[in-house]
């Protein structure tokens, strides 16, 4: 990046990770009447087209917003919405409109801008329900999630199962939902190319920021020793957030003052005055990962994104993302690492990780 997105995660593999407590969600079986609904039963496995509708397990109805082969309705529900046998939404809402930096405890309900309703999955200090996700989740009056603000954008080609499958110990921080709502940031990401190349760059994607963060385990760097050093005064913007703000968080551990200034104003968030916005919001922090991978070359010749969609192959991923330390003999165990990771990846998403996998 730059002077470093630093992330000394190798050095503290030892140091206990930041682990946030998550309450469980459960699925809801929506109220309906039974004798009105005909849908068949749940069977996992099998194809389902958006818009189908079936009975699960505990009686309650679920319809597909995605089409998924078979994915459980209460878990994945990315893909499943409660349904509701005469196909409303339930009673009519009549919460209050969310209001910015009002503080709301857990299962406090809210009507947004967009006319969407919102439930804190986690207190929080009046965060953005669209942006921190982590905190919030779409509501309907029935008490499902709201078809009409699913809260992700199109097909992203790793599944919430196979995300689940590749990173199994993760930090509850690092949602799927979080992931595939920073997506709309950058539309060409994992979307350019053949079937193969999209797999491809995800998967380059994924086992970089896996390495970067211990398995999506840390969300900020662990060395506190390291905090002060990231505060680049000669910027005429200085350090407005304080010298000890700036230091490695996300995905891809974005530090330094010029660093949040600069993924900050291609994102149209304040990260300059508020970096804290990276740890805090799940959304926020794969933006930034995003910003990195599809805009900067580091130490590199060429963004992370050119380099998997033109065929330079992952090597070149770590060129630009910390090069100048791991290439070229620098650090072999580390590129192994990465590159390890990445086979796994293209395994689990069942394409060929290609060539020129080493720097």
């Amino acid at each position: 990046m730059r002077r470093r997105l630093v992330a000394i995660l190798s050095a503290v593999a030892a140091v206990a990770g930041l682990v946030f407590g998550v309450p469980a969600v459960t699925g809801q079986a929506p109220q309906a009447a039974a004798a009105a609904c005909s849908a068949p039963n749940w069977v996992a496995g099998q194809w389902y087209d958006v818009g189908a509708v079936v009975r699960y397990t505990n009686g309650g109805y679920y319809r597909a917003k995605n089409a998924n082969p078979g994915y459980d309705p209460v878990i994945s529900t990315w893909y499943w919405e409660p349904y509701s046998c005469d196909g409303g939404g339930g009673t009519t809402c009549s919460y209050p409109n969310w209001v910015a930096g009002q503080w709301y405890d857990v299962g406090a309900i809210v009507r947004y801008t967009n006319g969407g309703y919102y439930r804190a999955k986690n207190a929080n200090p009046g965060y953005d329900p669209v942006i921190s996700t982590w905190y919030w989740e779409p509501y309907s009056c029935g008490g499902g999630t709201d078809p009409g603000n699913p809260g992700n954008p199109g097909a992203f080609v790793v599944s919430e199962a196979q995300f689940n499958q590749i990173f199994p110990g993760r930090n509850s921080f690092y949602t799927y939902s979080g992931l595939t709502a920073a997506l709309s940031a950058y539309p060409g990401f994992a979307t350019t190319g053949s079937d193969t190349v999209k797999k491809q760059e995800a998967a380059a994607f994924l086992a970089n920021v896996d390495h970067e963060t211990g398995g999506l385990v840390y969300i900020v760097e662990q060395n506190t020793a390291n905090y002060p050093h990231y505060c680049d005064w000669n910027q005429p913007y200085g350090c407005p957030a304080g010298q000890s703000a700036y230091y490695g968080r996300g995905p891809i551990q974005l530090s330094w003052n010029f660093n949040y200034k600069a993924a900050g104003d291609a994102l149209g968030i304040d990260l300059l005055g508020n970096p804290w916005q990276v740890e805090q919001n799940a959304a926020v922090a794969w933006k930034t990962g995003l910003w990195y991978w599809n805009t900067q070359s580091g130490p590199g010749t060429m963004t992370p994104h050119n380099a998997m969609v033109n065929s330079r192959g992952f090597g070149e991923t770590i060129r630009s993302i910390n090069g100048s330390i791991e290439c070229n003999g620098g650090n072999p165990a580390q590129v192994e690492s990465r590159v390890s990771k990445y086979r796994q990846i293209t395994s689990v998403l069942g394409v060929d990780p290609g060539a020129n996998l080493y720097c």
